[in-house]
């Protein structure tokens, strides 16, 4: 005799133990996570404060390797590596420069528990691998708290973060003025969260193309290139469509590139400009947010985003822009030349030497 059959609301059924099973599965990694990183901290911890009372010397640390891992074969943390590890773990975000920015961040009086507590949760948040890219390569106490708080906050990857990291992603969201009307229209967690996700400046280098790009071929090479895009982007992006069609009674318009930010629970629409911010961008871009909205927006959904991006802006002429805009828009600059290096400023000649030289060689020039 053959089973019965699914009754009609079986699919429903079906989806929703999937979601509760990802759920579970979810909620035992981050537990898990939760107790490595407190257990990494204890014992980080532990050897600083004995090998200052003790004034044991580095040797105790290839020892204490040895020892453990004899005791817990089938565990791989306790290399001499990732104790050297832990230790710089525990004394980086112990050290009064860390916890003066944590002090900024949560407002919480310096010194108290609260505070102590207020950082070891957000440790907690953040995977041990991440952990260990941010201490091999941010040294800046509050860029790493920065990036803590992005990987915390937004779900981001190992590769994400590498990308944020090596594209100075905190010194191009906190330390340049970014561009957007997020607090006047949005208010609120989700103005702060917008702002966090909204970069002032976005590196398209891997394009590999210069400033007399047209605008289709801008476009084109950003779809060829999605996942460079993507982590330039940040983690929780899901890519719509190019060129995605909006109609209005019988006329239509089209979005240049369209997005979904997990996190944010919002449509984001990317609209390319060649060339400098002009004020008529802003209502353009506004519009199709209003279509967005009307149309494509699902129940439950954040209002949509967008983000001009474009080669030059003036931020003055950006905030008067935004002024009357009733949805949250952004204006971001997309760099495709690299500025020049540190290390080489002053060594190059620069255009006003240059031009003298070229002067100097131009046939017919008088003596």
């Amino acid at each position: 005799m053959s089973p019965p059959l699914p009754t009609p609301d079986y699919a429903q059924f079906l989806i929703a133990l999937k979601h509760r099973i990802r759920a579970a599965r979810l909620s035992a990694a981050r537990s898990l996570n939760h107790e490595l990183i407190s257990l990494y901290w204890d014992l980080g911890q532990a050897i600083v404060e004995k090998r200052a009372l003790a004034l044991w010397g580095d040797s105790v640390v290839e020892k204490l390797s040895r020892d453990l891992g004899r005791e817990f074969p089938d565990v791989r943390g306790f290399s001499p590596r990732n104790l050297w590890r832990m230790q710089r773990f525990y004394l980086a975000h112990t050290a009064p420069e860390f916890l003066s920015h944590a002090v900024r961040e949560s407002r919480i009086k310096r010194g108290g528990e609260k505070l102590s507590q207020a950082v070891r949760e957000l440790l907690a948040a953040v995977p041990w691998g991440h952990h260990a890219n941010a201490l091999a390569r941010v040294a800046d106490p509050a860029a790493r708290l920065y990036y803590l708080r992005a990987v915390a906050h937004f779900g981001w990857s190992r590769d994400v973060l590498l990308n944020q990291i090596k594209a100075n992603a905190y010194e191009r969201a906190v330390k340049e003025k970014t561009s957007h009307n997020f607090a006047l229209v949005l208010g609120g967690p989700l103005a702060v969260q917008a702002d966090e996700v909204l970069k002032s400046r976005y590196n398209l280098e891997f394009l590999g193309i210069g400033p007399a790009v047209r605008k289709r071929e801008l476009e084109g090479r950003l779809i060829e290139s999605p996942r460079s895009f993507i982590l330039e982007l940040g983690d929780g992006v899901c890519f719509i469509g190019r060129q995605h069609r909006l109609s209005i009674g019988r006329e239509e318009c089209f979005v240049d590139l369209l997005f979904y930010h997990r996190f944010l629970k919002a449509l984001v629409a990317f609209d390319l400009k060649i060339g400098p911010f002009e004020p008529e961008h802003t209502g353009k871009m506004d519009f199709y947010l209003n279509l967005l909205n009307e149309n494509e927006r699902a129940p439950g959904d954040a209002p949509s985003i967008g983000v001009i991006l474009r080669a030059e802006k003036e931020d003055v002429e950006v905030e008067f822009a935004l002024r009357t805009k009733g949805n949250p828009i952004g204006v971001a600059e997309y760099p495709l030349q690299p500025r020049l290096p540190t290390e080489l400023k002053g060594r190059l000649p620069s255009a006003k030497q240059l031009a003298a030289v070229v002067r100097e060689i131009l046939p017919g020039k008088r003596k």
